[in-house]
């Protein structure tokens, strides 16, 4: 069961960050970018469908990935916190993108040596994209903290009101501590200096300042515990499968 919710919070982060970043189909600030942030969009679903799918055979209650996308309430979802954040602006949508890249792009390195096959196979796969997902939301970073006097203000509110999420990414619960210790998982205590590293170079070369290390952090979404902003997701992603259950094209 363990390994079960493991993969679980890795689909749901992929999945419900998907979903947001879909909001910006059509709206996009310039053509360009509407394209851009729709791709990585699609690459995050493609990454949920095959981290559901296998969390589905490995709980073995016939389940796909359809099931546990559809059919969970918000309390059964175990994605971050920083994920279901609205969108707000682009400032914001690049914030929140950098944060969980730069986490996920080491968390997703790691996972290429799980001593899960499958799991590996899947991570190696995806961390091409998470690759050009991590440069895409740095250089935006830049461009936007190190830009005009309105785009720096913008960009450092963004880093402000987000960091209380960001503590989450790199804090293991239960089920990471197990998954780490049996193999199959990532060391989230290993990824943790790597992302303050990297989130830091980052922050400087935007002249972005950082937000205290020691700020207080907001937790539970990998417990199920999640913010109001989750449930407005799900009414959206589930209003079709829950309104004609089982409904093929």
């Amino acid at each position: 069961m363990q390994k079960f919710n493991y993969l679980l919070q890795l689909g749901d982060n992929a999945l419900i960050l998907s979903q947001r970043l879909g909001e910006w189909c059509g709206h996009g600030p310039v053509l360009e970018q509407d394209i851009a942030m729709t791709n990585i969009a699609l690459d995050l679903l493609g990454q949920a469908r095959m981290l559901l799918t296998y969390a589905g055979e490995v709980e073995g209650r016939g389940r796909t990935e359809d099931n546990l996308a559809y059919f969970r309430d918000a309390h059964e979802y175990r994605n971050v916190l920083l994920v279901e954040q609205p969108n707000q602006d682009w400032a914001y949508t690049i914030a929140r993108q950098f944060f969980f890249d730069t986490c996920n792009f080491y968390l997703f390195q790691a996972l290429t040596g799980s001593k899960d096959a499958r799991l590996a196979a899947i991570a190696e796969k995806a961390l091409k994209e998470i690759t050009y997902h991590l440069r895409y939301s740095s250089e935006w970073m830049i461009r936007l903290g190190d830009g005009t006097e309105i785009s720096h203000r913008k960009m450092q509110k963004a880093v402000d009101d987000l960091w209380m999420y960001t503590g989450e990414l790199t804090t293991p619960n239960d089920t990471e501590q197990q998954a780490a210790a049996e193999g199959y998982g990532a060391d989230l205590t290993a990824i943790k200096p790597l992302w303050t590293e990297k989130v830091a170079a980052v922050l400087k070369e935007a002249t972005l300042k950082q937000p205290p290390a020691d700020a207080w952090m907001q937790r539970g979404g990998k417990d199920g515990r999640h913010t109001e902003h989750l449930g407005f997701i799900l009414a959206e992603l589930q209003h079709v499968q829950r309104s004609y259950p089982g409904l093929e094209w």
